[in-house]
């Protein structure tokens, strides 16, 4: 089945801008690399980082409901890398 013009058009509207999907990614790589380094005993500068997570929350809020569902995957995914560096770091170091 082919779609139209039209469709492909309302298809891109719907989906969420690939900037702020590629934000996302780069924020969860950046966690689960710093809670590689917290695991491995290192010292770990994440100042900054929530500036990258209140922007992605910021503009998610932007979405339309359709768009924000299909944000969902990833921010899930971003909560989870939250979550496990909170882990990381209650863990006492044994060095």
């Amino acid at each position: 089945m082919f779609q139209s013009e039209a469709d492909n058009a309302r298809a891109e509207a719907e989906a969420p801008p690939e900037n702020l999907l590629t934000l996302a990614e780069r924020l969860i790589r950046t966690l689960a690399v710093g809670r590689a380094l917290i695991v491995a005993g290192r010292t770990v500068d994440m100042s900054g980082i929530q500036d990258g997570i209140g922007l992605l929350c910021a503009k998610t809020l932007d979405l339309s409901h359709r768009q924000g569902k299909q944000m969902l995957p990833a921010l899930l995914e971003l909560t989870a890398q939250i979550d496990s560096m909170s882990q990381a770091l209650r863990r006492p170091a044994s060095f």
